[in-house]
């Protein structure tokens, strides 16, 4: 599963796909039918990734793709976030039975429940996460990069600046006879 790219933002309902960033914040695609895209502040919007986001567990936290990826190979009929919470509840039994029920609330459920039902049609499900080896490779590109950027800006800089000399000469100060 692939959810690299996939946030979900405070204060705003849905799940939006990072489409890039400029000076004023996060440029932002959400992922409902309408393909709204929005900026969002960076200095007031906080963004969580779906890959980071985790579930309280009775041992050790759940991760939000392993949760995710339990209720698509769930054999029944996934429940509507405007569900009951007890149904809610008994099908997060089912999904993620080490889930802390005292830390996980109905409306925590909810959510997870509604961003489910907002991916599940995309190739997400499908798609690999690019591996760890893959990416260290681009960036090992991008390093050649900055190496010979680096080179071009140090051959510049060695181009000589004007000295003492080059600078005018200073006005001579000059005091009144009338005056004294």
């Amino acid at each position: 599963m692939n959810l690299r790219g996939v946030v979900a933002v405070s204060g705003r309902p849905g799940l939006f796909k990072l489409v890039g960033q400029n000076k004023a914040g996060y440029i932002l695609e959400s992922l409902d039918a309408q393909k709204v895209k929005i900026v969002a502040n960076i200095a007031n919007a906080k963004l969580s990734s779906l890959e980071d986001i985790t579930v309280y567990g009775n041992d050790e936290d759940l991760k939000l793709v392993n949760v995710l990826a339990n209720m698509a190979s769930y054999k029944g009929e996934v429940p509507d976030a405007k569900a009951e919470p007890a149904i809610l509840k008994a099908f997060f039994d089912e999904v993620a039975p080490d889930h802390d029920e005292d830390k996980v609330y109905a409306s925590d459920m909810k959510k997870i429940v509604t961003w489910f039902h907002l991916i599940k049609e995309l190739p997400l499900f499908t798609e690999e996460t690019p591996a760890v080896g893959e990416a260290a490779e681009g960036l090992k590109v991008e390093d050649k990069a900055a190496d010979k950027k680096t080179k071009t800006v140090a051959k510049t800089a060695n181009v000589k600046t004007p000295g003492k000399t080059a600078q005018p000469p200073k006005k001579a100060t000059t005091v009144s006879k009338k005056g004294v």
